[in-house]
């Protein structure tokens, strides 16, 4: 489930165009004062872990994405800091007015990085790729509408035909999910059944072709990835001139925290791909004052840590222990019982806000402001824990069930993440102050991520992010079948009363047209998931972002990469 808030000037603009049947985005040219930009260089950046794969459709990680971000490109891109559907492969389209489908007219000349043409046969295999049962990067799921797949028709070598099997309201902005891929390198692993394995991390860099402004040049597992530019890339900036700027961006693997910060200080990183840890911003505000570094403040943050249990039925082995593990109450008491101004000071050091459900306040467009704040009451907490049977039955300080056996769970996290360290242990306090004992286990972020995919664990506390702020195309986290619906993943048909109730609501929701319907749809959607809170998210840090003097013609956005979503723009200095 990884810009700035829509408003609703926006969306009636973009319900509008639609309307009228033509809708085309600002031109995908650098601005004019990018001329005479310094070309040639190297941008030297951190990720915290290694890729899980070189194919996005196979995998979600933000590393995977990153690597996609930086090698392929999209039928239309979503501007990360305005916002705003700009034309990417497609040079324009023309929506229906009834909202059910669009026509996209593909630039012409366009070809991937080992001189094969672009065209739609490479749309509509893409779309295949990623509606195929075998791929597990959840952007299959990402580009549903009600449940069902869209069609997508080449009509001639440079047009392709997107049909909704609903009204969409949000339209081409569901198609920024889609990275195109090549059908001439990659047909054949789909054929096979391969597909998922297809350009993974032993391929031979030379059969990983790109249309983005680089290619995977060297990979040194556990070191870094290396990314030369695309000589043959599709975009120019306004004078002309050739895009990327740099020649080179070297991405390096750096699982810890405190190591990145060091390594930007001293000038041997120029960047990190997500934002600066709470801790480190003293440190790196110094040395902005110093004028050694560039630190920029963004606002506050779209995305929370989350929290959640393991939901799936009969994935906890031990049945009596699942029957209070897997209770609403039991969310609802550790929402009661975590104090989210403590949280704030302790994880955030002040710099963040609390925060209740799935959207943050700083998604004005979506954000419900009829949210409940759940207020800190331990007491009231140890009430309810009461009520499923959970009691100090010895007088040790610690719940018991019915068993005696103490109520006790596992909560796994990712290492290396201080936010992560901080929050989890922060939870484990507040717990054993109610007599719940929380065992911390902090593991690489691969393990984490196998856990919960596997669904073999208690409970999890993650970086789950969305990547993108209209709820439509957040639909593989909100439906119940969705692959990125944390606490009981893929599900044939919905567990719970509550899950199909918003499995309709959402239904509704992408399909409505007119704003304010879809305002109150998700109201009720955010209503019903504070009434029994699979995830429970206690605050939203402040975000700033770190980069040498020596990057120029930044375009810094909140989600993460917050600089490289726009690489090929980004130039150094000589």
């Amino acid at each position: 489930m990884t810009g700035q808030s829509r408003n609703i000037a926006v969306i009636i603009a973009i319900v509008a165009a639609m309307a009228a049947g033509c809708r085309s985005g600002p031109s995908p040219e650098a601005p004019a004062s990018t001329a005479g930009l310094h070309r040639g260089g190297e941008i030297v950046a951190s990720v915290r872990s290694e890729p899980r794969s070189f194919n996005r459709l196979a995998a979600r990680d933000t590393t995977t994405v990153l690597v996609a971000t930086l090698t392929q490109a999209k039928l239309v891109r979503v501007n990360q800091a305005t916002q705003e559907v700009e034309p990417w492969l497609a040079e324009s389209w023309t929506a229906s007015p009834d909202a059910r489908g669009v026509t996209l007219k593909l630039r012409r000349d366009v070809v991937f990085s080992d001189g094969h043409p672009f065209t739609a046969d490479d749309v509509v295999f893409t779309f295949d790729a990623a509606y195929d049962g075998q791929t597990h990067g959840g952007v299959g799921d990402s580009l549903r509408v009600a449940g069902k797949k869209l069609k997508v028709v080449a009509t001639d070598p440079q047009t392709v035909t997107v049909t909704f099997p609903e009204p969409f309201a949000a339209g081409v902005r569901l198609l920024d999910n889609l990275p195109m891929l090549p059908r001439h390198k990659l047909e054949a692993a789909l054929k096979s059944g391969t597909f998922s394995s297809a350009w993974g991390l032993s391929t031979p860099l030379s059969e990983i072709v790109a249309l983005g402004p680089f290619v995977v040049a060297r990979y040194e597992p556990g070191q870094r990835v290396v990314f030369d530019r695309n000589p043959h890339y599709f975009r120019k900036a306004a004078d002309g001139g050739a895009l990327p700027y740099v020649d080179r961006v070297t991405i390096d693997i750096i699982p810890d925290q405190n190591a990145e910060m060091l390594r930007l200080e001293a000038g041997q990183i120029d960047t990190m791909t997500s934002e600066i840890a709470p801790e480190a911003y003293a440190p790196l505000k110094r040395a902005a004052d110093a004028g050694r570094v560039q630190l920029l403040d963004l606002g506050g943050g779209y995305n929370a840590n989350a929290l959640w249990f393991n939901l799936k039925p009969g994935a906890i082995a031990d049945r009596d222990r699942a029957r209070w593990l897997q209770r609403d109450e039991l969310r609802r008491a550790i929402s009661m019982a975590v104090d989210r101004q403590q949280y704030v000071d302790t994880v955030f050091f002040g710099a963040g806000v609390p925060v209740y459900g799935p959207e943050t306040p700083a998604n004005k467009q979506w954000y419900w402001a009829g949210e409940p704040k759940t207020p800190h009451d331990p007491a009231g907490a140890t009430q309810l824990l009461a009520s499923i049977g959970l009691a100090d039955r010895n007088g040790d300080g610690v719940l018991e069930d019915a068993r005696n056996q103490p109520a006790r769970f596992t909560l796994l996290t990712q290492k290396g993440r201080p936010d992560l360290e901080r929050g989890a242990t922060v939870i484990r306090d507040e717990l054993k102050k109610i007599g719940v004992i929380v065992d911390v286990a902090a593991l690489d972020s691969g393990a984490v991520i196998q856990g919960f995919l596997t669904a073999q664990y208690d409970a999890v506390f993650f970086n789950p992010d969305k990547t993108a702020l209209d709820p439509a195309l957040n639909l593989d986290f909100w439906r119940s079948s969705g692959s990125a619906h944390m606490w009981n993943m893929n599900q044939t048909a919905p567990a719970t009363d509550w899950e199909r109730r918003i499995d309709e609501l959402m239904d509704r929701q992408t399909a409505a047209t007119d704003p304010r319907e879809r305002k109150a749809l998700y109201d009720e959607v955010q209503k019903i998931f504070s009434e029994h809170l699979p995830i429970l998210y206690f605050a939203a840090p402040r975000i700033y972002v770190a980069a040498s003097w020596r990057l120029t013609n930044l375009t810094p956005a909140v989600w993460r990469p917050q600089l490289l979503w726009s690489a090929d723009t980004i130039a150094v200095a000589r």
